[in-house]
């Protein structure tokens, strides 16, 4: 039996989790790596199992440490995780550039392997080609270089968004609009003012409340400059050192080097997906942006354009006047412990499991902890760490900390928000079932013979997709229901919900294209590498959506997934285009039969075949696009 991992109890000990356990697992990996070396006569298979080990140290460096690293409350515990990131990559990075390691497999035979077997030799003989190996020294040392910085670049980019935290100070009249319970839990100050801070249970509240425009301004110029000036000099760099690397490994960008390995394979069919979203979003969003400024000008009629920050706030507006959904009202029923009840019973009512609460220690007292059990078994641990708090990572993402291996690793993961204790919006519970998503399939996909395919290691711009889907469920009136109860222990009424529906059809081409233009930011300062970042994000993002960004500040540098994502944060719509597909092939959201096929065809596999491959297993089809034209509404 696998059992989960236990954490330390004082500071001290955690210290020593961060730093000597980490060091002890690249060790062995090291002696193991000496082994493949030493010139013994193996079997291909007995090759391929000696590296499954190297592979599982060194993804478990890299996965404990990077969780560590954003949630820790120990600056020095996140520090010490951060070096050995640092440490997990360039190992990695070491590995891929070993040409003495890549010969030795490239002269393994084959024949007589299972699919597994083959699927680990193939990946294993592309990443080394990709990692250099094939090259000279002194290219394969000036790749481990370049790898190196960028790792480091990278961590502190997060590293200053984690802890670039910043407050407005407004007078108390300015909240008008703003629900009775965060006005109670914003105080005025000695000064006669309130402060509002840019975490997020802050930031979503007011962008769709506040009816006071120069407050949504204020607090969206200060989110948006988050970690500016400090991130300009270090994506600069970054976008740099990327170039670099292509170019040292025979890739034009950064983008086409990364599209490689993915569903879309090259740099190029990325940027057509972007004029294929550009054209299936246009005139959808031209037509609601239009209502939307006339709406704004009822309030403001000097008003000469709609900006990021009244976007939200006019959709709530006139979603209560055009089909009666009151966001407050909406609000009202969705207290963040009934929607984790929620959450809890329906997906694992959908996929078949049980979340059994355990009382262990853990890297601090707001995170809960459940063992993950199918039919009276132990499968997965998950941690959730949902609620704000000074030095933790301020956006909403699911952490892989143990990848699964069959019978030897227990798969376990954290999901880490920034949600309210009180009532939550709408879009912070579909937040929620979206990385939800991510946390089912990191366990459910976890029982894997080989750790490179556990979890959610698919293609990336696949991954999105399962989660994605899952958002669905927060639009259906039965679902809601179940947990949606008012404080008179009223469920949401379905009619309510039936609005909410309509009313989210309106907005949504806009929405589709403010993530073009982000992706469009992505795509292009890796591709163009342009000298002034701000001036190039002002323009991908004029020409993407209507809506304007605020005068003056610097997105970009808070653009958190400009690192784990790189140049390829069209994934999101990519992958949306296979969620709205897939859910084609349900007969009812809450079907047992198309909720058991879809574990056993998407999530089970985890990425033990291709995602082209699982997604027509389940749909008896390739997937098309037909359906995400739909969703738009074009």
């Amino acid at each position: 039996m696998t059992e989960p991992i236990v954490f330390p109890t004082t500071s001290a000990d955690w210290l020593a989790f961060a730093s000597t356990r980490s060091d002890d697992r690249l060790a062995h990996a090291d002696e193991l790596v000496a082994a493949l070396k030493d010139g013994a006569a193996r079997t291909t298979q007995e090759i391929l199992s000696i590296w499954n080990d190297v592979q599982t140290d060194v993804h478990r460096v890299r996965a404990e440490a990077e969780v560590f690293s954003e949630v820790h409350p120990d600056r020095e515990v996140r520090e010490a995780a951060e070096a050995r990131v640092a440490a997990g990559e360039a190992k990695w990075t070491a590995l891929m550039a070993d040409a003495e390691l890549a010969a030795i497999f490239a002269a393994t035979d084959p024949a007589g392997l299972d699919a597994g077997a083959a699927r680990v030799r193939e990946h294993l003989l592309r990443d080394f080609r990709r990692g250099g190996a094939d090259r000279d020294e002194p290219t394969r040392a000036k790749a481990q270089e370049l790898a190196a910085r960028d790792t480091e670049l990278s961590l502190a980019f997060s590293r200053n968004i984690r802890e670039g935290r910043r407050e407005i100070r407004v007078a108390p009249e300015a909240l008008a609009g703003l629900p009775e319970d965060f006005v109670a839990q914003h105080p005025v100050g000695d000064d006669g003012l309130v402060a509002l801070s840019t975490d997020a249970t802050d930031v979503m509240p007011v962008s769709n409340y506040a009816a006071d425009r120069t407050t949504r301004l204020a607090l969206t110029a200060a989110r948006s400059d988050l970690a500016w000036p400090e991130n300009d000099a270090v994506l600069a760099e970054l976008l740099d050192v990327r170039q670099q690397r292509a170019d040292l490994l025979g890739y034009g960008s950064w983008s086409d080097y990364e599209t490689e390995d993915r569903m879309a394979g090259s740099s190029a069919r990325v940027a057509g997906f972007l004029d294929e979203v550009d054209e299936a979003s246009g005139a959808a969003s031209a037509r609601e942006y239009d209502m939307l400024l006339a709406r704004l000008r009822e309030d403001e009629p000097d008003a000469e354009t709609v900006t990021a920050a009244d976007q939200l706030y006019l959709l709530t507006r006139m979603h209560a006047e055009r089909v009666a959904v009151d966001s407050q009202e909406v609000r009202s029923y969705l207290s963040y412990e009934r929607v984790l009840g929620g959450v809890l019973a329906t997906t694992g009512r959908l996929f078949g499991i049980v979340y059994e609460p355990v009382d262990v220690q853990t890297w601090h007292e707001d995170v809960r902890s459940y063992d993950v059990v199918r039919d009276g078994v132990r499968i997965g641990r998950i941690h959730l760490d949902m609620h704000p708090r000074e030095g933790k990572f301020n956006h909403a993402a699911c952490f892989g900390i143990a990848p699964g291996l069959r019978g030897r690793v227990l798969p376990e993961a954290s999901l880490v928000c920034n949600f309210p204790a009180g009532f939550m919006e709408h879009r912070q519970v579909q937040t929620f079932f979206h990385e939800f998503g991510h946390l089912v399939h990191e366990i459910l996909g976890g029982d894997q013979e080989w750790v490179a395919f556990s979890g959610v290691a698919t293609e990336w711009d696949f991954v999105e997709a399962p989660s994605q889907m899952l958002e669905e469920w927060v639009w259906d009136a039965e679902v809601l229901q179940s947990f949606a109860l008012n404080d008179a222990g009223e469920p949401i009424p379905a009619a309510l919900v039936e609005r909410m529906r309509e009313a989210d059809a309106f907005g949504r081409a806009l929405l589709v294209r403010t993530q073009l233009g982000h992706a469009r930011v992505s795509y292009h300062l890796h591709v163009d590498r342009p000298g002034d970042l701000a001036a190039a994000t002002d323009h991908w993002y004029e020409v993407s959506t209507p809506v304007a960004r605020i005068a003056g500040t610097h997105s970009y540098a808070s653009f958190g997934h400009l690192t784990g994502y790189g140049a390829c944060y069209y994934t999101y719509q990519w992958s949306l285009v296979i969620a709205r597909d897939l859910l084609t092939g349900f007969t009812g959201l809450l079907d047992p039969e198309s909720a058991a096929r879809y574990r056993r065809e998407i999530l089970e596999p985890g990425g033990s075949r291709d995602a082209a491959d699982l997604v027509e297993s389940f749909l008896g089809r390739p997937f098309t696009v037909d359906a995400y034209r739909e969703h738009l509404g074009s």
